[in-house]
């Protein structure tokens, strides 16, 4: 009887130990998307600031052009 209740025991161990490491995965993937949600925020924000850069480039080119 008592071998009964250490096969159910271990097969509950074994069970929660799964169930950890699925929620383990879960959880590191909403990490993942998380942060490459951030990533994408700062590639947009570092490609608006290079077409403002480019913009005052422009601008700074157009005033020298007329100089001379």
């Amino acid at each position: 009887m008592s071998e009964i209740y250490t096969n159910d025991a271990l097969i509950r161990i074994i069970l929660a130990i799964i169930i950890g490491a699925l929620a383990a995965i879960v959880y590191s993937l909403r990490v993942l998307v998380l942060m490459e949600r951030r990533v994408a925020r700062m590639d947009i924000n570092i490609e608006k600031m290079a077409l403002q850069t480019l913009k005052e480039e422009k601008k700074i080119e157009k005033v020298l052009k007329k100089k001379k």
